[in-house]
């Protein structure tokens, strides 16, 4: 059987299970929010999820999930160890769990090396084997960690990955791991769209890895009552190229707060995190101060409902459709995506 009967094979096995990259060339488009915005919903929906954190920048994944102490310790076991074949541990010791119970890879400042250190190696095996280093799979590894060695599609439902934004070695390994986009958008100027190039950028990569690579959808996110925004959600409404299952308001308040409650938005609301101005620097956020706000709760109920596209229209799972919110000290809501009705369960 021939290398890609094998691979062709092994996707075939994981059809049931969520394999997407959340990608965008663009700055500010909440890509790393989004990927936690996704990744707890798809856990309430009673889903194993697995998210990795390609990012070697501060401000990353791992940083929102308070995870990855290590992560700049040289000598600690991380990522790039295990897909450069040089691993200091089991591959299960890099896992750990949020607070909202998802499994978390974290980031570590290897990640920065990897290009250099991917060379070192491809440089070390085309010479000990007599190969030429342009046939060396370098865009293979994450692919052959994940699937043929580790054999995650049978303990998550659920992978989704966290990139470093730059056409570079480790956005294409994830990539060729994992098949499937996710593209978060803003607009940008005056209704033009940080979309722009992505399909071209989609046939280029298919090009180079000689796969087929799947856009589950796009999310326009931050937009505003404008007219420029306006323009832009008539672009979405009228195209035919990309699903666009929800649009996400501006809601920058609740995305920035996410970094303070170390959690996703979800997170956030329900346990009622706030900044507030006080004397200290930047001002303190504190849980149980936040007012419960329907056009927030509305956002939940949009990003569960993104999440469960995902999951269904996608890639075909079964997923759990209601939504249970718990507000710290303001009751409960009940939604489910069936009808689309939100459910007053109790007050307090």
């Amino acid at each position: 059987m021939s290398d890609v009967d094998l691979c062709n094979r092994e996707i075939e096995q994981r059809i049931k299970m969520i394999t997407s990259v959340v990608y965008s060339e663009s700055g500010g488009t909440y890509k790393t929010t989004l990927t936690a915005n996704l990744a707890v919903p798809l856990v309430r929906m009673g889903l194993d999820v697995l998210v990795i954190d390609l990012d070697p920048q501060e401000g990353n994944l791992t940083s929102l999930f308070n995870l990855g102490e290590h992560r700049s310790d040289p000598e600690a076991d991380n990522l790039v160890k295990h897909i450069l074949e040089m691993p200091d541990g089991p591959f299960e010791d890099l896992i750990e769990t949020s607070d909202e119970g998802v499994d978390v890879i974290p980031s570590h400042d290897m990640l920065g090396d990897f290009t250099s250190n991917l060379e070192q190696k491809i440089s070390y095996e085309s010479g000990m084997k007599n190969i030429d280093a342009d046939d060396y799979p370098r865009y293979e590894l994450l692919y052959r960690l994940l699937w043929e060695k580790e054999n995650l599609n049978e303990k998550y439902d659920a992978i989704l990955i966290d990139p470093n934004a730059r056409a570079e070695d480790l956005l294409y390994n994830a990539i060729y791991a994992m098949r499937t986009l996710i593209a978060p958008v803003k607009p940008a100027g005056k209704g033009s769209l940080s979309l722009d190039g992505l399909e071209e950028l989609v046939v280029n990569m298919q090009t180079n890895l000689d796969i087929e690579i799947g856009l589950s959808c796009v999310v326009p996110s931050g937009v505003r009552r404008t007219n420029a925004h306006k323009q832009y959600l008539r672009y979405f409404e009228n195209s035919d190229a990309f699903e666009t299952p929800v649009v996400i308001g501006d809601r920058e308040s609740m995305m920035d707060d996410m970094w303070e409650a170390r959690g996703s938005a979800f997170k956030v609301i329900e346990e009622r995190w706030k900044t507030i101005d006080d004397d200290s620097d930047g001002g303190s956020s504190k849980p149980g101060v936040r007012k419960v706000r329907d056009r927030e709760v509305d956002t939940l109920v949009d990003l569960y409902r993104l999440a469960a596209f995902v999951a269904t229209d996608t890639f075909g799972m079964d997923i759990e459709p209601v939504l249970e919110l718990d507000f710290d000290g303001q009751g409960t809501r009940t939604i489910d995506l069936r009808d689309q009705e939100a459910v007053e369960v109790t007050e307090t």
